[in-house]
């Protein structure tokens, strides 16, 4: 009984230790933010290896996802009215307010969280990190800041994209499987598609845009162990971003509902 009481107080004290270490890190960062020249050309640079690089998957999986949506909408209204309808609407919907801020969030965590982690991960256990400070010049500043800035700029774009890509891989199902014509199609999304509908998957793209950044930065600074240290970091990364992706979905969720933000 003893042992199992000092193992849970020690399981304890190692989530309170790692909790104070994330607040101080994003405390730190917003200091430099603000009290600081920007590093634009390495936030440039991590830009586009976080969307440039990122891109193509993001684009390849909002285009089947919305084609899976539309062929499983259209048979069921199918089954429902003798005939496809409002497939434009529910696809559309669904990409803009759900899918793609969440699904493309987890594509990014995917690929570049993981290489954002892995990176910083080999610095810290390589003591490059250890040079920055002896060299009078803060880790954060010039590694994290960088990464967060370009994540928080990126990830909302390109949930824009994926929003489109989307729609259009449920138009291309909507006209070659049930043969609605395609501006029937667009007229179904202009129709019912209100400005808010678009800002609540655009903030929660932000919003996972700051968890995913700051998680793995945070486990790429605190690794230790050598290489094996680097692929636990890396690894924990990618499972803690993706789950916290799937947790503050639903309370951005409730709060822009709350707000009228729908």
């Amino acid at each position: 009984m003893t042992g199992l009481l000092e193992r849970i107080g020690a399981k304890l004290l190692h989530i309170s230790a790692v909790m104070g270490g994330f607040v101080l890190l994003i405390r730190s960062t917003f200091f430099w933010i603000f009290r600081s020249r920007l590093e634009w050309r390495q936030t440039l640079i991590q830009m586009a290896k976080i969307g440039a690089d990122s891109l193509p998957v993001t684009v390849m999986t909002s285009f089947f996802t919305g084609m899976v949506l539309a062929l499983q909408t259209g048979i069921s209204s199918q089954r429902l009215f003798n005939e496809p309808l409002f497939v434009g609407t529910v696809v559309s919907f669904a990409m803009v307010m759900e899918l793609s801020p969440v699904l493309t969030a987890l594509v990014v965590a995917g690929r570049a969280g993981a290489a954002i982690a892995a990176e910083l991960g080999t610095m810290r256990v390589t003591e490059q990190v250890d040079a920055l400070l002896t060299l009078g010049t803060d880790p954060v500043r010039y590694l994290v800041i960088p990464r967060f800035l370009a994540f928080m700029l990126v990830l909302p774009l390109l949930t824009v994209l994926s929003d489109f890509s989307g729609s259009v891989g449920g138009l291309f199902v909507a006209v070659m499987r049930f043969g609605i014509p395609d501006n029937t199609y667009w007229h179904d999304i202009i129709d019912f598609m209100e400005t808010k509908h678009f800002y609540h998957g655009f903030i929660k793209s932000a919003v996972f845009a700051f968890a995913i950044s700051f998680i793995c930065a945070y486990k790429g600074l605190s690794t230790s162990g050598g290489a094996e240290g680097v692929g636990r970091s890396t690894t924990g990364a990618v499972v803690s971003s993706m789950v916290a992706v799937l947790l503050l979905d639903y309370f951005a969720s409730s709060v822009l509902v709350a707000m009228g933000i729908p």
